[in-house]
C-alpha cells in the first residue's frame, strides 16, 4: 500500500499552486446548471457536495442531474449508496479526497457542487476531534426522543448550543441526538469543537487553494419563486410515484437519513394520510424554504465564502477556473 504521506508530498510538490473550486448555495439556486455550463468551458471534474444525491433511487426529489447530463459531464459521489445505508461526514471526506486525487491525476480541476455545507466545512477545515460515541447516552437520548419529541430536544439543544441548533432541523434526529450526546458527554457544545478544526482539510493535504463561491439569489422572493417552479416540475415528473415505489420496499422506513430528505419525508407522511395535493405542496414548500434558510445561515457563518447573485457568481467562478486552468499547465 502507498504511504499516504508520500502521496501527499508528491501531489503537493507537483501542484503547489493548483486551485480547486466549490460551487455552493441554497437549494434551487441554480448550482447544477451553472456547474454543467462551466464544465463545457473548463477541464473540470464535478464532485457532488450533496448528502441526498449519494442515494440510488432518490432521483426526482433531489433534482439529481439527468442521465444525459451525467453522460455529458460525469459527477462523482452520485448513486453510491443504497437508501438503507448511513453516509457520514467522514465517509464524504474520504470519498471526496479520493475523487479529487483522481481528478488531479487526470489533469483536471476538482469542482465541488452542492448545498451540504457541513460536508464543505469538513472537506475544507478537517474533521473536528469529537468525543467517541457513547452508547448509553445515545440510548437515553433515543428514549427521550420517543417520549418528549424532537421539538423538545431541539429546544434543549438551542438553549446550550444555539449555533449548532441553527443548522440542525428538528426532524433530523441523527444530527440532533449527536449534538446533544456531545454536550452531555463532554459538557461542551458541539460548536466549540468546530473551532478546533485546523489546516487539515483535503485541499491542504493536496497542496491546493480552494475558492468557495456561493449562488445566493436576491431578493429572497426570487429564490422562493425558483423553489416553487422546481417543485411543480418535480411533481409533474412523478415525485409522488417515486416515493410510492420506495415505500414498497420492506427494508425502508421514514426514519432513515435518506428518507428524511426534504420532500421525501413530507410525501411519505402524506401517503399515510392523503389529503388534497395543495396541502402536500405547501408542506414541501415550507420545508424547502426552511432548508434554504439554514443553508444561507451556514454560508454567512462559514467564512471564506464569496457570495453573489447567480449571474455575478458565475462570472466569479469563470475567473477562478481560468486561474485554475493556468495552474494546470
Amino acid at each position: 500500500m502507498t504511504d499516504p504521506t508520500v502521496a501527499d508530498d508528491a501531489l503537493s510538490a507537483g501542484a503547489a499552486r493548483r486551485r480547486m473550486l466549490a460551487i455552493v448555495g441554497p437549494t434551487a439556486a441554480g448550482k447544477t446548471a451553472a456547474a454543467l455550463a462551466l464544465a463545457d468551458l473548463f477541464p473540470v471534474s464535478l464532485i457532488s457536495l450533496d448528502s441526498a444525491l449519494v442515494y440510488r433511487g432518490l432521483d426526482i426529489g433531489t433534482a439529481k442531474p439527468s442521465a444525459e447530463e451525467q453522460r455529458r459531464h460525469p459527477h462523482q459521489l452520485i448513486d453510491i449508496r443504497d437508501p438503507t445505508e448511513i453516509y457520514t461526514v467522514a465517509d464524504f471526506v474520504a470519498d471526496a479526497d479520493a475523487a479529487a486525487r483522481s481528478a488531479l491525476a487526470a489533469g483536471r480541476i476538482p469542482v465541488l457542487v452542492g448545498g451540504s455545507m457541513l460536508y464543505l466545512r469538513a472537506f475544507r477545515d478537517g474533521l473536528a476531534p469529537l468525543p467517541p460515541a457513547d452508547p448509553d447516552i445515545r440510548a437515553a437520548l433515543s428514549a427521550e426522543l420517543s417520549e418528549r419529541g424532537s421539538d423538545a430536544l431541539h429546544a434543549e439543544l438551542a438553549a446550550v448550543d444555539p449555533q449548532a441548533a441553527s443548522g440542525i432541523h428538528p426532524n433530523n434526529p441523527q444530527r440532533l441526538l449527536r449534538a446533544l450526546e456531545v454536550w452531555r458527554q463532554s459538557g461542551r457544545p458541539l460548536s466549540s469543537y468546530w473551532a478546533m478544526q485546523g489546516d487539515t482539510g483535503v485541499q491542504q493535504r493536496l497542496g491546493m487553494d480552494l475558492d468557495v463561491i456561493a449562488w445566493t439569489p436576491e431578493p429572497r422572493a426570487r429564490l422562493h419563486s425558483r423553489i416553487e417552479t422546481r417543485l411543480a416540475t418535480m411533481l409533474d415528473a412523478g415525485f409522488v410515484a417515486e416515493v410510492e415505489s420506495l415505500r414498497r420496499r420492506s427494508d425502508l422506513h421514514p426514519d432513515l437519513p435518506s428518507l428524511r430528505t426534504v420532500g421525501y419525508r413530507q410525501i411519505w407522511d402524506w401517503l399515510d394520510r392523503p389529503t388534497d395535493h395543495r396541502q402536500l405542496r405547501e408542506s414541501i414548500l415550507a420545508a424547502t424554504r426552511q432548508l434554504a434558510r439554514r443553508q444561507l445561515t451556514w454560508i454567512r457563518h462559514l467564512g471564506g465564502v464569496e457570495a453573489a447573485e447567480p449571474e455575478q457568481a458565475f462570472r466569479l467562478a469563470t475567473t477562478a477556473l481560468a486561474r485554475a486552468t493556468e495552474a494546470l499547465c
